[in-house]
């Protein structure tokens, strides 16, 4: 059984579950085995669990568990627990379930299932038992996200049909026919999206649907841009939407507004008093007098460096309060990982009573649950880990117990149940899907630096040693020989707007396994240090950051553990521009890995999926003023680069077109540089790396420890190249 016991939140996340260890049990100290070094093979043994709901009685937690079965193909399934503790027991079984939510009264769970493939419907299952029926029947499309109406006799929904021509049913009678794949005609200036696909003109719309007898209506289609947020009013009467209907949506993304739709009439009605911003995450008070969003108040606000500030609006007189404002916090500061999807914005809820409103509060690289006082905006920390995860769920209707992940450097995620306690979160982990496999691993635990870069500024790290080596205790330990100096390898996360942290990092366990002293660091252009921090890049890659990296550099080049000819440099999106971008710069690495990159800025601005706006977050354009993307284009720079360089996209790849990496890698061929050039399927996305198939994200990390073996090694020489390369010559 999963321990019941309550611990103060300020533990760290436990590592183990009774359950597990009754049903694993461990082997006498004489014989038990010696921890072994992880693998990139161990993906396929992860257990991950996400999107935790608490019932409304609080008693139970619903939540999602996947893994990856013995064809590489990822099983999804919805299974629950009791929140003071029990035994996880699986409730769905269609193998593509997900995003379970309890009905009001607690006695049946909507949920969204591929078990239809290729249509994607809600079924619903009773709490009780019996079986999963469907509910929806919409033609092949992408359904967004649903949500019970307070009586729960309806269902709000977000759904994007397919383009008739290019649904699964379209294929076959062209098929039949020996008709040719169609050419897509498009008039629209978003008609793609990575991890989406090819959507063309389609757009989602709003749709009611009744549980009773699935009787499905669309009610609102005015959304331009495809994108928006709605919440149910307490009375059921009305609907709540963040939405931006201006006709030219995508060139003013600060349109957003907030409306009210009332279901009697469809009558719509913007909230009074809006001013220019964007507004996502709506939440509306239970006594219906207000409306709480995440959103950025200003025309400033592409590509997400300003904070998205947490709001409420009265909606009587449209009187706004930023709540998050005075403490500088993002509620988009999200935490990388690559075992699960990027989590942007912080869940919101309202307190039972209106008087508060509870989000995750992401500092530094650590989350933790806050607390907002609705009038005055007062924080209330409610957990303190100082080195994990506490990712929040939902509440019960009482909202005295709360649906959460717990999470830390050496742990994946386990559901966990926090009860409030007067001001405190106490916290209990109820599973340990993951507790047999990590007890028998040796894993590399991350320890905290700052540097001061050449400009005052002080910058966050982490350092991972392999988990064989002890920790140094300065050159002295070094010269004795006590501490061998080896290879090492600076890793630089993505966004830029987002941030690294104490979370499970299967790559970086990885490396570190494989005997490489791993650094990552948060430097300036990083959420989690403040608006001004994250600023500071703003329309300037290549500057401060590379201010930051550079002191960075130096610290991983001081360490008694690290043998300055022998590091490397690698990184993903932003973080690929900023290896491309070091590379052009310097030749202190003898390895780089430059993965789903952007090399240059001017091709970027268009055919990326989001197209480069003029003026707005950098100056200029692609056309006749180029001058500002070239000048921070990395390709510029690779008349100079010598390093090896590992280049690895997809060629599905709708953020950072696959265009970025052919440019570097024709490059670098002509002038004679070393390089490998790994290009995934178009089937796979930009996110590859965290969420595409297990046996490409293996070949990948073998694709990396290969590249950096050859390199790093000890002699410092890069090998002969392999025989099939020297016959192409």
């Amino acid at each position: 059984m999963p321990p019941t016991t309550r611990r103060p939140c300020s533990a760290r996340p436990p590592a183990s579950s009774a359950a597990c260890r009754a049903a694993h049990p461990a082997a006498p100290d004489a014989v038990r085995p010696a921890p072994r070094p992880i693998t990139a093979g161990d993906l396929q043994k992860f257990v991950l669990v996400a999107d935790p709901q608490v019932s409304p009685d609080g008693r139970t937690i619903l939540f999602t568990r996947r893994h990856t079965d013995d064809r590489h193909q990822t099983v999804s399934n919805l299974w629950i627990v009791e929140a003071p503790g029990g035994e996880p027991r699986q409730f769905s079984s269609g193998g593509k379930d997900a995003m379970g939510r309890w009905s009001p009264d607690g006695r049946q769970i909507a949920f969204l299932s591929g078990r239809q493939k290729p249509k994607s419907q809600i079924f619903l299952l009773p709490v009780g038992g019996g079986e999963a029926r469907p509910l929806t029947q919409f033609p092949e499309g992408s359904i967004g996200e649903f949500k019970w109406s307070p009586d729960g006799t309806r269902l709000a929904v977000s759904f994007r049909p397919a383009d008739p021509d290019f649904t699964e049913e379209a294929r076959k009678r062209r098929e039949e026919k020996g008709l040719s794949e169609p050419p897509r005609v498009i008039e629209e200036p978003l008609f793609r999206l990575d991890g989406d696909g090819y959507f063309n003109r389609q757009r989602h719309a709003l749709f009611l649907v009744e549980v009773a007898t699935g009787r499905t209506c669309r009610i609102f289609d005015r959304f331009r841009d495809g994108g928006f947020a709605f919440a149910w009013s307490p009375d059921g009467a009305e609907l709540a939407l963040a939405a931006n209907l201006d006709p030219d949506a995508w060139k003013k993304p600060w349109r957003s507004r907030l409306y009210r739709f009332r279901l009697a009439d469809a009558r719509l009605t913007a909230v009074p008093g809006q001013a220019d911003g964007s507004r996502s995450s709506v939440a509306w008070s239970p006594d219906g007098t207000r409306l709480a969003f995440a959103g950025v108040l200003g025309r400033d606000v592409l590509w997400g460096a300003r904070n998205q500030d947490l709001h409420v609006v009265d909606l009587a007189t449209g009187h706004t309060r930023n709540l998050t404002g005075g403490h500088d916090l993002c509620l988009e500061a999200a935490i990388l990982s690559d075992c699960r999807e990027v989590e942007w914005l912080s869940p919101v809820h309202w307190s039972p009573d209106g008087r508060h409103l509870f989000a995750e509060i992401r500092r530094a690289g650590v989350t933790n649950i806050g607390r907002f006082d609705a009038a005055t905006g007062a924080l209330q920390d409610l957990t303190d880990v100082k080195a994990g995860q506490v990712c929040l769920g939902n509440l019960s209707r009482d909202g005295r117990t709360f649906a959460l992940r717990l999470g830390s450097p050496t742990r994946l995620d386990e559901i966990a149940a926090g009860s409030l306690a007067r001001r405190r979160l106490e916290l209990a982990t109820v599973t340990g899907f993951n507790v047999p496999l990590f007890e028998g691993l040796a894993l590399s635990e991350p320890e905290t630096h700052f540097v001061t870069a050449a400009d005052g500024t002080r910058v966050q790290l982490w350092m991972m040693r392999p988990p064989a080596v002890p920790r140094s205790r300065g050159k002295a330990a070094s010269v004795a020989g006590k501490t061998p100096r080896g290879p090492a390898v600076l890793e630089i996360h993505g966004g830029p707007h987002a941030q690294y942290g104490a979370c499970f990092f299967h790559e970086f366990q990885v490396l570190a396994a494989q005997g490489y002293t791993v650094f990552y660091a948060n430097p300036r252009g990083s959420k989690g240090y403040g608006e001004a921090f994250c600023e500071a890049i703003k329309g300037d890659w290549g500057r401060h950051d590379w201010t930051d990296l550079q002191a960075v550099i130096a610290f991983m080049e001081g360490r008694p553990e690290v043998d300055p000819r022998r590091m490397a440099v690698m990184g993903g999106s932003y973080g690929g521009f900023m290896t491309n971008w070091i590379i052009g710069h310097t030749d202190r690495f003898a390895a780089a890995v430059t993965d789903r990159c952007v090399s240059n800025l001017v091709s970027m601005a268009g055919t990326s999926d989001a197209p480069i706006l003029p003026d707005t977050y950098w100056a200029g354009n692609a056309w006749d003023r180029p001058e500002t993307l070239w000048r921070q284009s990395p390709l510029r720079l690779f008349g100079k680069v010598a390093t090896p360089t590992l280049i690895i996209h997809s060629e599905g790849d709708l953020r950072c077109n696959v265009e970025q990496a052919e440019q570097i890698y024709s490059c670098l061929q002509v002038r004679g540089v070393p390089t490998r050039f790994v290009r995934y399927p178009a089937s796979t996305s930009h996110g590859l790396s965290r969420g595409g198939p297990a046996d490409l994200r293996i070949h990948r990390l073998g694709q990396i420890l290969d590249w950096l073996g050859r390199y790093l090694r000890p002699s410092g020489r890069p090998p002969a190249p392999p025989a099939r390369a020297r016959r192409r010559r």
